[in-house]
C-alpha cells in the first residue's frame, strides 16, 4: 500500500492495537476480531518472539483489510527486515534519521518516537510522518495540547496511558492518532483465546472515537 494511503488509513481509524503476539496464527485471529470490532491497525513489535515471521504470516493472510506495522523498531536494518517481511509502517520508540530514511524508501509511513518538544520538532523535520510521543501516560492529554499549541503542524500518536477512559482527552488534545496496548488487546484475552473480548473492546474504541470525530 502506498504511503498516503497508509495515512488516510491511520488518520481515518485513529487508533493503533499494539500487540505482542505469541504467534502468526494467534495474531491471524486478534487482527479478525479487531477489524470486526473496527480497528483495522496493528502494530506487532519486534520484542515479539519471531516477530518476522508472525508479520509475514499476518500481513499474507490479511492482507490490506488489517494493516500490520511494526514496532520497537530502532535502527534501519530491522525496518528493513519488517518492511521486507510486510510491516506496511514503521513504529520507534526513539527518532533514528536512519530508519525513516529506511521506511520511506520503500514508500512506508514511520512514526519515530520522541517525548520533548524539540524531540518532536527534531523528528518532524528529518520526515516522520507521525511522532510517537512516549511514554503518554506521564504528561496526559494536557502535555499534547501543550506541545500542538506552538506547533500545531506536527502529527502526533501518544502511546501509553490510552485506554476507553483517556482516548477521548487524547484526540480532542489534538493526537491525530494512539497507540494502544494491553487495554486493548488484554493479556487475559490472549491467553484464554478470547477473541470475542478482543472486538467488543475494539468496538467500545471505535465508538469514543467516533463520538470525538461528531462533535
Amino acid at each position: 500500500m502506498k504511503r498516503h494511503l497508509q495515512i488516510s488509513k491511520i488518520l481515518n481509524t485513529r487508533f493503533i492495537a499494539v500487540i505482542r503476539a505469541q504467534s502468526s496464527d494467534q495474531l491471524i485471529d486478534v487482527g479478525h476480531a479487531l477489524k470486526e470490532g473496527g480497528c483495522d491497525l496493528i502494530e506487532v513489535t519486534m520484542t515479539t518472539p519471531g516477530a518476522l515471521g508472525v508479520i509475514e504470516k499476518a500481513a499474507a493472510e490479511l492482507g490490506e483489510d488489517v494493516l500490520i506495522g511494526a514496532g520497537s523498531v530502532i535502527d534501519s536494518q530491522t525496518a528493513r527486515a519488517a518492511i521486507l517481511s510486510g510491516a506496511e509502517y514503521i513504529v520507534s520508540p526513539v527518532t533514528d534519521y536512519d530508519t525513516i530514511d529506511m521506511a520511506h524508501r520503500y514508500d512506508k509511513v514511520v512514526m519515530p518516537g520522541a517525548y520533548t518538544p524539540t524531540e518532536a520538532l527534531n523528528a518532524y523535520r528529518a520526515g516522520a510522518d507521525f511522532v510517537k510521543i512516549f511514554p503518554a501516560g506521564f504528561g496526559g492529554p494536557k502535555y499534547i495540547k501543550a506541545i500542538k499549541a506552538p506547533m500545531p503542524q506536527l502529527s502526533l500518536v501518544p502511546t501509553g496511558g490510552v485506554n476507553l477512559d483517556t482516548i477521548i482527552d487524547f484526540l480532542n488534545a489534538g493526537a491525530d492518532a494512539c497507540g494502544v496496548g494491553s487495554s486493548l488487546v488484554k493479556k487475559e484475552a490472549l491467553e484464554n483465546g478470547d477473541m470475542q473480548d478482543i472486538k467488543d473492546t475494539a468496538a467500545a474504541f471505535l465508538e469514543k472515537v467516533r463520538s470525538v470525530c461528531a462533535e
